[in-house]
């Protein structure tokens, strides 16, 4: 913080957070408007389901990734093993697989007329299902299994960089004190990460309760799926978003429940330097173990399902290859670059103004502004639709009133209010990498620059900027991928005869026909695979 803000700049910041934060404060508002008894007729009957459902299922999700990422980072940061530099990296690429197409290629491998079951069948002599017992892949355990195989690199992620910080000299008076790997690990390495695993934990939560399409595939009836029921089959716009402050509620009691659970936990450690890693040599058994693990997981939650799509696009090459294909990508790659750009320049500015404003209340529009992530795409979708729908509204009357022709759904009616819709949910993205750039730029080279007398625009385009490329490349990307995943704000709030990649490929899915939509899920996964690639670079160049 060292210099004042004209009051444009604070006026700019607090209009683009409370532009992001607006969905929030509609939502609220609509979800107070009378609803001809839908709601009191699902809370008569279903909505107990739901609510129970969308617990459980973030729960064994959010379970099941600590249980398999936590091994696979402490493996990964603080054991020398074959193939560990290539797991290092490759265990995020199940980040770039949508979760849908991973809940297909299962269900196709595991159900009743697959592949698998079949050759059981043909090998035993079974005639029914009657004749043995094998689980159901469409159910809640089914879907929280595929979410957690695509979501579990949040966590991976965030431990092995806590793994990887950690003092190697702590580990190191383990040893001294007859702690061996084992025990290190479970009363060393462990307690010191959780701040890591509670913010993974968070993140996989969140896109669980925001998950729309794997859920609905399986026919698992949660909130998600219940706000798009009722706002598409009952038509009652305010139940849908009194369901989707429900949502908001149980996410937010989430987060607010781990944070007070950890108020008074404090921990400093000397992080280690880059030669200062404190390393377990694994050999024999133990190394085959640990490679076992790590390419197991890398094989179950993207190897094989990425084989199977090549397959499908291999053999259905002719029907994918076609118009529609070339111009969805192209829908795809530029609503998603427009909306990485914005979200970088929202980030790039509101990071700006928290660092040099000498003002509290300058910190609190970068705060607003994050909170859109935890919106799920279909709460996002109701909470943009309602003011944006008053807008069209309210511009077709004007028009009226002075005599010209009404224009019509400027906004609801194109593709403005899905670039908007990923703007909102991801410039938390942006914010917390450009953020995160911001860091590593010394308050003296601001002081430098006001001394040679320039203003804050001065210093932002001629030595912050500069200086924030890396952050602003590393947001670009990350923003990218996630508007190139996004499947349910798409779904909800694309105009007529539109369509995206995701919206593309999730109507085959829903028709069972997944064959004819893998070359289109293919190119999602391989642009996801950028980022991820970048990411990893960066973090090796960190540490």
């Amino acid at each position: 913080m060292v210099l004042g803000l004209a009051k444009g700049w604070s006026v700019t910041s607090y209009a683009l957070a409370l532009l992001i934060f607006m969905p929030i404060i509609a939502l609220i508002g609509q979800s107070f408007l009378p609803d001809e008894d839908v709601f009191l007729h699902l809370a008569n009957t279903v909505l107990s389901t739901y609510i129970s459902n969308s617990l459980w299922l973030m729960f064994w999700v959010v379970l099941g990734s600590l249980v398999i990422a936590i091994p696979a980072a402490w493996l990964v940061a603080k054991c020398h093993f074959p193939g560990r530099r290539i797991f290092q990296w490759a265990l995020l690429l199940p980040l770039a697989m949508p979760a849908y197409v991973v809940a297909y290629v299962y269900t196709d491998l595991l159900d009743y007329a697959g592949p698998i079951q079949g050759s059981l069948r043909s090998f035993f002599g079974w005639q029914s299902p009657q004749d043995y017992f094998f689980p159901e892949v469409r159910s809640l355990g089914g879907a929280a299994i595929m979410l957690a195989l695509v979501l579990f690199p949040y966590i991976y992620l965030l431990a092995r960089t806590a793994f990887m910080e950690q003092s190697a000299s702590l580990s190191q008076a383990s040893r001294v004190m007859g702690c061996g790997p084992w025990k290190s690990f479970w009363r060393l390495s462990l307690p010191m990460a959780r701040p890591a695993f509670a913010v993974g934990a968070a993140l996989v939560a969140m896109e669980t309760a925001a998950d729309f399409a794997t859920v609905s595939y399986f026919a698992v009836p949660t909130l998600t799926t219940a706000v798009y029921d009722t706002w598409f089959e009952y038509g009652s716009l305010a139940t849908a978003a009194k369901l989707s402050t429900i949502m908001l509620l149980v996410i937010f009691a989430m987060v607010g429940f781990e944070r007070f659970a950890r108020r008074k936990q404090k921990l400093f450690q000397k992080q280690s330097s880059p030669g200062e890693l404190d390393i377990y040599h694994l050999s024999g058994i133990k190394a085959g173990l640990a490679f076992s693990y790590c390419s197991t997981l890398l094989f179950l939650a993207f190897l094989l399902p990425f084989m199977i799509l090549m397959q499908y696009a291999y053999y259905y090459f002719a029907q994918s290859w076609n118009a529609e294909f070339f111009e969805y990508s192209f829908n795809s790659l530029w609503i998603a670059m427009l909306a990485s750009v914005i979200c970088v320049a929202i980030g790039v500015l509101l990071m700006f103004i928290r660092r040099i404003s000498p003002r509290r209340a300058d910190m609190l529009p970068s705060r607003l502004a994050s909170t859109g992530y935890a919106l799920p795409g279909t709460v996002l979708a109701i909470g943009i639709l309602v003011p944006f729908t008053q807008f069209d509204f309210a511009i077709n009357d004007m028009a009226q009133f002075f005599g010209f022709e009404e224009p019509g759904l400027i906004f609801t009616g194109s593709t403005f209010i899905i670039v908007c819709a990923f703007c909102i949910r991801f410039a938390a993205i942006a914010i917390g990498s450009i953020e995160n750039s911001y860091k590593r730029i010394s308050p003296s080279l601001d002081m430098a620059g006001i001394t040679m007398g320039l203003k804050p625009s001065g210093l932002l385009r001629l030595v912050h900027i500069p200086l924030l490329r890396k952050g602003i490349f590393a947001g670009l990307l990350l923003v990218f991928i996630e508007c190139m995943k996004e499947l349910p704000a798409a779904l909800l709030l694309r105009p007529i005869g539109f369509e995206n990649l995701a919206t593309y490929v999730f109507q085959f899915v829903s028709d069972e026909q997944l064959e004819q939509g893998a070359l289109a899920a293919i190119v999602i996964v391989l642009v996801g695979l950028i980022p991820l690639i970048y990411l990893n670079r960066s973090l090796e160049q960190d540490n």
